[in-house]
């Protein structure tokens, strides 16, 4: 649906990962699917749509990488990455409220609004998907509701793996719709199709399993492999949709560290 906003092209029916799927296949560009999978992945954690999580800072995301501190229901701290914070109303900050008995740190999410008092954004943008930006939130004592739950374990951790299942979800379903675009190959389309049922399924799954971190790789390696055969049929239909493909297809290599690594301590979790 060329020329059309991507919240406008919102699925309000099904369930999330569904409706990232269709979503994305109304998209005439990767970053509008993307758009749509992480705020419907935002959904699935936490039931909020126009939230943007901010967790990584400059040395990452990790435990001992948050400095952002929540202090009497305050934040202060500095955010380097947050995707889609220009829309969001409420940011779902990663703070740290000191260290446990056994010296780990005691993390919390706060939800402030983008509005509050000591909230500053800097928006930013990438080579590819360009239509996205992100930004770098600055906090200076800005307040906040604390969320219930552990910051890392019942937010962040989980969260790699919903906004995997549901961006790519949306992804496939973006080249779904090019693929029809384009007249390709239907065997290529029934693959895809393939790929985004399974995708669906994993939905469902507990986002902290190993088995659904292996079903994911082994989703993600199929995606992989129909995606080069996909590129290999499109790049005979050259287009303004092809070009752009080939600036944001960068989108599919971020945070691949992250995911061998979650993958190898699945496989590690299972074989012991």
């Amino acid at each position: 649906m060329p020329g059309v906003a991507w919240p406008e092209l919102r699925e309000p029916t099904g369930t999330t990962v569904e409706r990232a799927a269709i979503g994305g296949a109304r998209a005439d560009r990767a970053g509008y699917a993307m758009a749509l999978g992480y705020t419907t992945a935002l959904e699935a954690l936490v039931g909020d749509t126009t939230a943007s999580l901010c967790a990584t800072e400059e040395a990452g995301n990790h435990p001992r990488a948050i400095q952002t501190r929540l202090h009497d229901g305050r934040v202060t701290g500095t955010k380097k990455w947050a995707t889609l914070a220009d829309h969001a109303t409420h940011l779902l900050v990663v703070a740290t409220e000191g260290t446990d008995d056994a010296g780990r740190p005691r993390l919390r999410v706060v939800r402030v609004r983008k509005d509050a008092p000591g909230v500053t954004l800097t928006l930013a943008t990438a080579a590819f998907i360009p239509e996205i930006a992100h930004a770098r939130v600055t906090l200076d004592a800005a307040p906040g509701d604390v969320l219930p739950g552990d910051g890392y374990a019942d937010y962040v951790k989980p969260f790699r793996t919903v906004e995997d299942i549901h961006v790519h979800a949306a992804i496939t379903g973006y080249l779904i719709g090019a693929a029809r675009r384009h007249a390709l190959p239907h065997p290529l389309i029934e693959r895809l199709a393939m790929t985004t049922a399974a995708l669906v399924t994993l939905g469902t799954a507990d986002p902290k399993s190993p088995s659904t971190h292996i079903a994911l790789g082994g989703v993600l390696a199929t995606t992989a492999a129909t995606l080069t055969d996909l590129e290999a049929a499109w790049s005979a239909t050259p287009s303004d949709e092809w070009t752009r493909w080939q600036r944001d297809r960068a989108l599919f290599t971020v945070a691949g560290k992250a995911r061998t690594e979650r993958l190898a301590r699945a496989w590690q979790t299972l074989d012991a």
